[in-house]
Order: C-alpha cells, then structure tokens, then sequence
C-alpha cells in the first residue's frame, strides 16, 4: 500500500489538485459553476474532489458509506476554510430530494461504480436520476477492469501491491498471492468485490443505455490524469483507432471518463 492510502490529508490535496487541473477543464464546456451550482459526490472519501469547486463558490455535498472519511472530510475542508456538507450513509439509502431546488446541478462518481456489485448497479444509475436538476450532468470516473491495476490491487500490501495484472489471474491463485503478500481478510474481501464487479468499457455504456442515460463526452486515458499527481507523469488519452478497439482497449486505458446525463424522452 502506498503512503497516500495512509496519509489521508496527502491523498485530499492529491485528489484536488487533478480536479482542479483536470476535472474542471473537462467539465466546464457542459456547465457553468458558480455560486448558484449545487454539486453532489457519491463515495466522496476524505472530500478531495470537492475542495475546487467549494473554492469556486458552488455548494458541495458529500455522501460516503465510511464514517471516518467523512470526519476528515469535515475536518479538511475546515482547515482550508471551505464551506461543505459531508453525509455517512449508502446512497442507494438516501432519500430523494423533496423538489427541484434540493436536486443537483452536478453528480460526481469517481472511483465507485467499480465498487458496486453488479445487481446493484442498475438500481444505483436509476437512483441518481432522481437527484439531478433538468439538464443536469454526471461524471464518472474508473479504471478499465483489464488494465495492468484496474484490479485495484494497489490498494494491498507487499509484493502484490505492485504486481500488474495480477488481478486477471484465477481467482484461488489470486487471492493466494494476495494472502502471501500480507492482505487482512478486510482487505482480500474488498479486493474480490472489485474483481466480481468487472467494470469494462463496454459494461459501462451497456448500463447507462439501459438506464435511460446519454453520454455527452469519453475520454479513454493512457496515462491516467492523477497520476500526475502520483508519479509526475504527463497525462495522455488514447489515440482515436486504439480508442476505437472494443474490448483490447480495457487492457490499456488506465482511467475512462465520462459525462452523462438523462435522455430527453
């Protein structure tokens, strides 16, 4: 496991400044942020995504499933003296909003939807249908199953944590390494979550269409934009034709953004 999993205000700051570098460009030719721009992140963590738009004014919202992300939310955004309303519960349990002005201009769902188990991953892209304004939007963010660490291994410990692909493996062999390597049981669970989930390319905008959504704009990314932040590395999207390959492409996109929102039927 990395120092930034354990550093929580490193990894806050980590996650602002690629939105604020990168989120916000991709964003900004579909809506206008300002202080009138209610914004919503389900599975927000410690609030990191958040901090620039709360900087910019909009009223930021948070929703995680893990009380203690949600107190160094509150705590971080204090320290920056931001203003932001962090909420512990699971979102497929929020109540919907009462009326327009309690619904959101802009929902943010990075690094979640591979967290969630397939049968439910209809029901959470209907459930946010509710939460958004006319005309509002969604991003998504999530690493391609196939890529080298779409696995999310990471996130483990010892040698596993930095072996590429070992997520594609049987899952015995699997889940022997990583118990080899020094996972907790905790750990290996959430592991194998991420490995039932298998969120592809494909699987994606398969869901979105099912679910009455459009996508308004993809990028496919190369070099994921974060991890500027994490290795110096300049972000890069794919090529158009290697973009283009069904399938082969989730072996080497790092990271696929999309902007979505309601079909106007």
């Amino acid at each position: 496991m990395q120092n930034r999993h354990l550093n929580r205000k490193q990894y806050f700051f980590e996650l602002a400044n690629t939105a604020r570098e990168f989120y916000l460009n991709f964003l900004l030719p579909h809506i206008t942020l300002s202080t009138d721009t209610r914004v919503m992140e389900i599975g927000c963590g410690e609030g990191g995504n958040l901090l620039p738009f709360a900087e910019m004014g909009c009223n930021v919202t948070g929703i995680d499933i893990c009380q203690a992300r949600i107190n160094e939310a509150q705590t971080f955004f204090a320290e920056c003296h931001q203003q932001g309303t962090f909420i512990c519960i699971d979102f497929l349990f929020t109540n919907e909003p009462k009326g327009e002005a309690e619904r959101y201009d802009l929902i943010l769902v990075h690094d979640v939807i591979e967290h969630i188990a397939p049968c439910r991953k209809k029901d959470f892209l209907f459930h946010i249908t509710h939460f958004l304004k006319k005309g509002g939007i969604v991003f998504f963010g999530f690493p391609a199953w196939q890529n080298p660490f779409g696995g999310h291994q990471q996130i483990s410990v010892g040698l596993a944590s930095k072996l590429p692909f070992i997520h594609l493996l049987p899952q015995p062999i699997y889940q022997s390494v990583l118990k080899l390597s020094g996972a907790t049981s905790d750990n290996i669970a959430e592991l194998m979550d991420i490995r039932a989930s298998r969120m592809t390319i494909e699987n994606f905008e398969r869901l979105t269409s099912e679910t009455g959504y459009t996508i308004c704009q993809r990028v496919l990314w190369l070099v994921n934009p974060h991890y500027k932040q994490k290795f110096h590395l300049k972000p890069r999207s794919q090529w158009i034709v290697f973009a283009s390959i069904p399938y082969l492409r989730n072996f080497y996109t790092t990271s696929v953004w999309y902007l979505i929102r309601q079909s106007q039927n």
